[in-house]
Formats: C-alpha cells, structure tokens, sequence
C-alpha cells in the first residue's frame, strides 16, 4: 500500500505531542489520530503495531533535535576558546530546551526502552551517534578539552535540561546559565595564550 510519506510524519509528530502530554500509556493510535487531526483509524494503517510507532517517535525526536547545516556552521564560527565553548553549550541546552515536548517524549520513550528491546536499539543507536558526533565536532572544530570532557558536559547538560523542563525553579534560568559555565571551567583546561 502507498503511503504519503508528509502524512506518516505528521502522525509520528503527533506521536511525539501525545508522548509528551500523556506519558507511553497515553499513546494510543486512537489519541495520535486526535492530534494529528486526521480520521480515526489513520495511524493503524501507517504503523504495524504500538512498538513500530514508538520507535518511529524515537528516531523522529533526534531528526528534529539535529542542527541544520547553517545552524552548525554558525556554531562553529568564532574563537576555540573556553568561553567561546561555554557559550555554545548554553545554546545547545537552550535549542534542545525549546522542543519542551520532543525532550520530554524522549523521557516516556527512554523509559519504555526499559521494556521494549526493538525501541532500546533505536534509541541506543541514535544517542551514541548523538555523542559521537558531539565528540567528534569538538575535537575537529579546535576548541579546547578532551573527549572525556565533552561526554561529561553532555551527561550534565543532559540532566539540567530535565530539571529545567520538568522542576524550572530548582535551577532558574541565570542559575543554569551560570552552572554551564561553572562546567565548562572545570573542565575545560584555560585557555593558551596567542
């Protein structure tokens, strides 16, 4: 059967909304075609079962979180210097921190991963290529530190961008900032003079 491919992707977009507002036991076919806004039985004919369409979200979410290629040039423009790297992981945490519902739909599906081995495999996959490729940026792009120190910052920043989506008052946002550079400083070795 020929499927329209704009379609498929916008209910695996709704996927990710109903994933973010009701948690893995909300996502049905039923409540994707809701929010998708399109008849019922729609997403039962575009996925093979539950399984298939939490595994689509899982990869769609980290489509939708990687930088377009401008965004990227743009990020790696300006000095290799320690601040210039704080700075840019303050951007990274913000752009990841306004796709509000693809992060916490990423949440729901981390812990579905616990269950389900086809959705751990996908996920697995597309977060060591996510770190890999965050290693492997770093390091061509000049900026100073290790692969050991991009991997923390990641781990870290990764657990700030639940607690400023999830319990914002416990890290404000002029706390958060200040954290990311409090990070990136420790470490971060200084910078070499010119």
């Amino acid at each position: 059967m020929r499927q329209n491919l704009a379609r498929r992707a916008a209910l695996v977009d709704a996927a990710i909304e109903v994933l973010a507002r009701d948690g893995a036991r909300g996502l049905t076919f039923r409540a994707v075609d809701a929010a998708a806004e399109v008849p019922n039985g729609t997403a039962s004919n575009y996925f093979a079962n539950r399984d298939d369409l939490l595994t689509q979200a899982g990869g769609r979410i980290y489509e939708r979180l990687r930088p377009d290629e401008a965004t990227m040039e743009a990020m790696l423009s300006g000095p290799t210097t320690r601040a210039r790297t704080a700075e840019l992981v303050r951007e990274v945490v913000e752009r990841v921190a306004a796709f509000k519902t693809g992060y916490l739909a990423l949440l729901e599906l981390r812990l579905e991963a616990t269950r389900r081995p086809e959705l751990r495999a996908v996920l697995t996959a597309r977060v060591s290529e996510d770190v890999e490729a965050n290693v492997t940026g770093h390091l061509a792009s000049g900026l100073p530190g290790d692969a050991d120190a991009v991997k923390m910052i990641y781990l870290a920043t990764n657990w700030l961008i639940v607690e400023r989506l999830t319990l914002p008052d416990v890290f404000p946002e002029e706390e958060a900032r200040n954290l990311i550079a409090a990070l990136v400083e420790r470490l971060i070795p200084e910078d070499r003079p010119a």
